[in-house]
């Protein structure tokens, strides 16, 4: 089979054919990102508070209420960098949050590309997997588990480009390096056992032993970063013991960490079917499935997902995506001139399709924050009811939590509920556990309306005439979709409800 075919004509246009292809692809990616920014979004959770923490100055145990396990920061090396590009830029959170989709989003578009020869195979991934489960819109979020994913991913890269020998010195530092820079950004050194099992299962013993020893000394090498050399790591693995073992239903947990439910890894199997078709019919003569340590971290990840669907998104969704790229550049390689005009056109053919596909704002994913209303100090409808000096923003609603910090970072108020409801002490995880089983039961709220000092805010979403059932505190209306409670006054009247401020 001819991997190399040529094209004829246009002698002086052919030269410039290759640099036009992987500028088409480098500038579509940057732009993807951007698009979306310029329709309003705004990530809705982790983004969010990351940005906010930077700008306040402050650690998590002076912003939130934290059991005694959470000492350590946990994606200590991506909000490190967050503090000093604030300290450098004085950007405010929202800039910040700007910077973190763009950015992430372009590390992990790019990440692939040192590895390929036919760059417009990773938009045809790209396309594949968004039609199919919009895969790749997970990594416009701006949250540093995106590093991990691009990480794993030019380690399959490696493999497949170098895969056919074993790995050499520079090889063995450049895999430990993507585990140290997992493990200081993101935290979760545990999962990169993920690929060693892999390349053991695709009887890549070489490669899957010599991981092995790299994912040791990346973790050791990541987790020294941080100060806490033990601590950190040891951590990090309670608060993941935690987060997926404290809760008796999983309608309790935070949705990412809920099992996959019916039908919902239905594409990646018929996805990798397409490939298996593909190649039969074409006769791409590339690694075996089975001996590909993509094909079976994302076989691991559809399983685990069972359990927790994180898996897929974040290790499995990158393996076919991987799988996806280098199946399409074999086919490429053999049936299209790099140097011809079919090439360009396909190329440009391709950023079309990929920038409407993922910057389609369908349903509003897009747009949908700029209708949204925060709790904000400056709003003067407000006035009083946002948290005193020390007091304490109860809530059970984690999106209140993100949109109130990311308006208010310098509030001078700690947060009861965060961005892990089991990282909370455990006699108020308990209660909001109670809260979610019955479903917002407002009855359920009584033991943190018994701890409420008159500095403290209880904060329930809800419609206008869905006025809390609970008479101890005065309620505000002052936002809409968010009922503000407290503690009445001495020295006031209690006011029962406020008309809504205008949507800000």
């Amino acid at each position: 089979m001819n991997h190399n075919p040529t094209s004829a004509g246009l002698p002086g246009f052919k030269r410039y054919v290759e640099l036009l292809a992987w500028v088409v692809v480098i500038v579509t990616i940057l732009c993807i990102p951007l698009k979306i920014l310029q329709l309003g979004y705004l990530p809705a959770d982790d983004a969010l508070r990351h940005a906010a923490k930077a700008v306040s100055g402050k650690s998590w145990s002076e912003i939130l209420i934290l059991n005694q396990t959470y000492q350590i920061d946990h994606e200590y090396g991506w909000n490190l960098l967050l503090e000093k590009i604030y300290q450098w830029t004085h950007w405010n959170a929202e800039a910040l949050v700007i910077f973190s989709v763009v950015g992430l989003f372009v590390l992990w578009g790019w990440a692939v590309l040192p590895w390929l020869r036919r760059p417009e195979a990773w938009l045809a991934a790209i396309l594949v997997t968004t039609v199919a489960a919009d895969a790749p819109v997970r990594f416009l979020t701006g949250r540093p588990y995106t590093i991990s994913s691009a990480a794993v991913m030019a380690l399959l890269l490696l493999w497949q480009r170098f895969g056919t020998a074993p790995p050499r010195k520079w090889m063995l530092l450049f895999m430990a390096l993507l585990v140290a820079v997992s493990t200081y950004f993101h935290g979760v050194w545990y999962l990169w056992l993920l690929p060693v099992f892999a390349f053991l299962l695709a009887e890549q013993f070489r490669w899957g032993v010599s991981l092995f020893f790299c994912w040791i000394a990346g973790v050791a090498f990541g987790s020294l970063l941080t100060g806490h050399p033990v601590a950190y790591p040891w951590q990090a693995w309670q608060l993941a013991k935690m987060a997926v073992g404290m809760h008796a239903t999983a309608r309790t947990m935070a949705v990412e960490l809920t099992p996959s439910g019916d039908g919902e890894g239905v594409m990646a199997l018929i996805l990798l079917g397409g490939l298996v078709v593909t190649r039969q019919l074409v006769n791409l003569k590339g690694f075996s499935l089975l001996k590909n340590p993509a094909f079976w971290l994302a076989a691991m990840s559809w399983v685990l997902a069972f359990k927790v669907k994180r898996f897929m998104y974040d290790w499995g969704w990158p393996a076919l995506l991987v799988l996806v790229t280098c199946e399409l550049e074999l086919l490429l390689l053999a049936r299209m001139a790099a140097d011809g005009v079919r090439r360009l056109i396909l190329v440009l053919g391709l950023a079309a399709a990929v920038f409407l596909c993922l910057t389609s704002d369908s349903d509003s994913r897009w747009s949908g924050t700029l209708v949204k209303t925060h709790l904000s100090a400056t709003n003067p409808a407000l006035a009083g009811w946002m948290p005193d000096h020390g007091g304490i923003f109860y809530t059970a609603d984690m999106s209140l939590f993100y949109d109130t910090f990311f308006t208010n970072p310098n509030g001078d108020w700690r947060y009861l509920l965060g961005f892990e409801p089991t990282w909370m002490p455990k006699d108020d995880f308990e209660v909001y556990h109670k809260i979610l089983w019955n479903f917002g039961d407002s009855q359920a709220y009584e033991p943190w309306v018994r701890k409420m000092k008159p500095a403290d805010r209880l904060a329930i979403g809800g419609g206008r005439g869905a006025r809390p059932q609970i008479p101890e505190l005065e309620w505000n209306y002052g936002v809409s979709g968010i009922w503000i409670g407290r503690l009445p006054r001495t020295d006031a009247p209690a006011t029962n409800v406020v008309a809504p401020a205008p949507n800000r």
